[in-house]
């Protein structure tokens, strides 16, 4: 009898993780870390496919983000987070009691060779996007400064030539810049990479709030060389026309993959599921690139708007573990390396 009921618990659990989504109605708030126009075009897309369902979006920076999921635990304003750094998701799953577990049938269409990377075995987020770590220089910069070359390591960014010329967002508000520390970290050792990051920052003219916001100073000439993820850089080129090109560090690149996860005690929970469900199909991902938008897929069906920016060396990038020390090592950057103060443009003041 008690195996019976055992059997029977395990197949209610089953049937709850996978049942079928039915609401089709209603409201849908989503916090969205990625660029504004992905977020804005995600929205019209989705309220186009379900009309009856109004999708209302607040875009917060991951660090933002988590600290928001974190404080409102329990009883979120939000139902669903779409985008930012995977290890921002891991932090919320290590914590408990902020994500909602979901196994969504679409799971069927993530890309099969990065299927462990990209869904948790837990499913409490999946992977919706992927894209490599890298550095942009002005090339008007360059040519006013016979000599020069855009930085090819990571060991060049400490260069003279570059004092006071690099922009990099914080990485207590923004996923590109905790990704560039955990990048070094576990290229060069936690002892060398904190030694690292402190002449690191020596180097560095200004902090920006968002991972992407450091693009506009670079693309104006302001500043010379940029961190940034790559597929950020080429929405400059492309879409700005910025003059910049795009390096990556020899030793091997860091990289996100950008994740979604229902919150747990969401308010619309089927309009979540509806919306997780979408979120990994070809039709919703093939979306990137019309908002300006090019990380690669993670699902199968897609193809790469911009291949080169994965054919890159990239390191053997430690989810796990950086998604369990992200508290740890945002404060010990913000209280042994820089504590930069935000002003009201979103530029963190060194």
């Amino acid at each position: 009898m008690k195996k019976s009921l055992f059997v029977f618990a395990v197949a209610v659990l089953a049937l709850a993780l996978t049942a079928p989504v039915f609401a089709q109605s209603g409201v849908l708030s989503v916090l969205c870390t990625p660029q504004e126009l992905w977020c804005q075009g995600m929205e019209e897309a989705f309220e186009a496919k379900y009309p009856e369902i109004d999708v209302q979006w607040i875009r917060l920076s991951s660090g933002e983000g988590l600290a928001r999921v974190q404080a409102e635990a329990g009883n979120p304003s939000f139902d669903i987070w779409w985008g930012g750094p995977m290890d921002s998701f891991i932090a919320a799953k290590d914590q408990g009691g902020l994500l909602e577990q979901y196994e969504s049938p679409n799971l069927k269409n993530i890309n099969p060779d990065f299927y462990d990377l990209f869904v948790d075995k837990d499913h409490y987020y999946t992977g919706i996007y992927m894209g490599s770590l890298a550095f942009m220089t002005n090339t008007d910069w360059l040519a006013e400064n016979p000599g020069v070359e855009a930085p090819k390591s990571f060991e060049d960014l400490l260069k003279p030539e570059y004092k006071g010329q690099i922009v990099i967002s914080h990485p207590s508000t923004a996923g590109t810049a905790y990704t560039f520390l955990s990048t070094v970290l576990q290229v060069m050792g936690e002892e060398k990479g904190w030694e690292y990051l402190k002449k690191f920052n020596d180097q560095v003219a200004m902090y920006t709030k968002s991972g992407s916001g450091a693009g506009k100073y670079v693309a104006s000439g302001e500043f010379g060389v940029g961190v940034m993820f790559s597929h950020d850089m080429v929405k400059e080129i492309e879409d700005n026309g910025a003059p910049m090109t795009i390096s990556f560090p020899s030793e091997g690149t860091g990289y996100e993959v950008g994740a979604e996860a229902i919150l747990k005690g969401a308010k619309n929970l089927e309009n979540a599921k509806l919306w997780y469900d979408w979120a990994i199909t070809p039709e919703a991902q093939a979306l990137g690139p019309v908002f300006q938008s090019y990380q690669a897929p993670t699902v199968s069906g897609v193809e790469l708007s911009h291949p080169e920016l994965l054919d890159v060396k990239l390191i053997n990038y430690d989810f796990t573990w950086s998604g369990a020390h992200k508290q740890e090592f945002q404060d010990k950057f913000a209280n042994e390396i820089q504590n930069a103060e935000m002003d009201e443009s979103g530029v963190m003041k060194k």
